[in-house]
């Protein structure tokens, strides 16, 4: 989510690197969030190593790292794609193009397979991750917002508090949990990452970002990156935090938002034993 009916005439945002040293702090309980971590309780933090130029037009809806490679969706009718962005300079490496009827959501990886949401269209797009050719579509009940691979299942998010899990060989729907934090639902449940045995989500509208238990439904806490939004990224309500990419072996968080002039790569840093 998504575009307004309101028009947002697109702006040319320059982009500069920001020496940051600041360490963003969020007051988290890891509880059940990493395995080495679960027997006790403490703060979780982040720091932000690198500030890496991204394409200031880019409608981020989903994003993904995988293989060394990060991999984008954008939105907007007419300029929705799937695309692979070279890390360190922003630049896009391919792209494909959605037809212009289509608008680009979330995206998960699976098995060298990509899929890709739409949003009002009712169907999901899977492409061959190495070349990005069309392997075929799927329908799709209702909206599409994120997506995500965990415990190899696809996970999906379509505006709501629900989160729905799928075969990714048979697209047979394989049950759902409602998000809560404490009791009330959450929702406007958008972007979703895998990271570990939880998935973080993008809560549309909002800067930070909540740690859901997948096998429940329960949030276990919340990251702020309030602190992230640069400022040249302010010029519309539109432009929200949203996209994160997880690399699993160096634990490191990938940070966006729709048409940000930058993405923010993020240590978390775990309490010492």
């Amino acid at each position: 989510m998504h575009q307004s009916r309101v028009h947002y005439r697109r702006r040319s945002l320059p982009w500069c690197l920001l020496r940051l040293t600041v360490i963003a702090v969020a007051s988290l309980a890891l509880s059940g969030a990493f395995a080495e971590q679960r027997e006790k309780t403490a703060a979780l933090e982040f720091r932000i190593l690198r500030t890496l130029p991204h394409d200031p037009t880019a409608f981020t809806q989903g994003l993904l790292f995988w293989n060394g490679r990060l991999i984008e969706s954008t939105g907007l009718y007419g300029e929705s794609s799937l695309r692979e962005v070279d890390l360190d300079t922003g630049a896009v490496i391919r792209r494909r193009n959605l037809p212009s009827v289509f608008f680009g959501e979330g995206i998960a990886l699976w098995s060298n397979r990509i899929f890709q949401l739409t949003w009002r269209e009712k169907m999901m797009f899977v492409y061959n991750a190495e070349t990005f050719e069309t392997l075929g579509s799927y329908p799709w009940d209702g909206e599409g917002w994120g997506l995500t691979v965990w415990s190899n299942r696809l996970v999906a998010s379509d505006g709501s508090e629900v989160l729905r899990f799928y075969d990714p060989q048979t697209m047979k729907s394989l049950g759902s949990v409602i998000v809560r934090d404490g009791d009330s639902p959450l929702r406007r449940l958008n972007e979703l990452e895998a990271v570990g045995p939880e998935i973080f989500a993008n809560v549309w509208g909002e800067s930070r970002v909540a740690r859901i238990d997948p096998a429940t439904g329960q949030v276990l806490g919340w990251l702020d990156f309030s602190p992230l939004l640069p400022e040249e990224s302010r010029l519309s309500r539109e432009n929200v935090l949203n996209g994160i990419a997880y690399n699993e072996a160096t634990r490191r968080l990938f940070v966006t938002g729709k048409r940000w002039s930058v993405l923010y790569e993020l240590e978390l840093i775990f309490p010492k034993r």
